[in-house]
């Protein structure tokens, strides 16, 4: 198993609550997310960052 940092753009949302959903499912598609909190948003671009750390089993 391996632990990676990942930076990720999410849209923004309507609700706090599909924000979260949204994000959980993309850090997902990388691995088994550990811990992650949004570092900014980009309000032009209506864009959250989102900065986590992952786990992945080798392939």
């Amino acid at each position: 198993m391996t632990t990676h940092f990942i930076s990720a753009e999410i849209d923004l949302q309507e609700t706090p609550a599909k924000l979260q959903q949204e994000i959980e499912t993309e850090l997902e598609k990388r691995g088994q997310p550990l811990r992650w909190s949004i570092a900014a948003v980009k309000e032009r671009e209506k864009k959250a960052v989102v900065e986590a750390i992952v786990t992945k089993d080798p392939e």
